[in-house]
């Protein structure tokens, strides 16, 4: 299956629950997309000793996980694309849309 999944929050424990379930997903064999909107694109900020967000970041990079992130919500926050960070576009969250069967959000 193909999960697509909006994050738009930088509140910890909801984004490593986030990545977590697509790390899962992953390891499972479907296929899983990430776009960072809204609060969503300060991900890589998050610093918090309870819930280790880059360990599932990057598990979820290790498993084939692909992240988008707002151009506009980056730009608006003074921030530019990183690789864990890419510029995307709506275009892009439209498109991750349409070619995943489900779409959850987290924020």
């Amino acid at each position: 299956m193909r999960f697509g999944i909006v994050i738009s929050t930088d509140e910890p424990e909801v984004v490593w629950n986030a990545f977590r379930f697509g790390a899962v997903a992953l390891q499972t064999g479907h296929k899983v997309k990430a776009f960072l909107i809204n609060r969503g694109v300060q991900v890589e900020g998050i610093k918090d000793e309870a819930h280790d967000v880059k360990g599932q970041i990057d598990a979820f990079n290790a498993g084939g996980g692909e992240i988008l992130a707002c151009g506009t919500c980056l730009k608006s926050r003074g921030k530019a694309g990183t690789p864990i960070c890419p510029v995307s576009t709506m275009k892009d969250l439209l498109k991750m849309v349409e070619e995943s069967e489900r779409i959850l959000t987290f924020g």
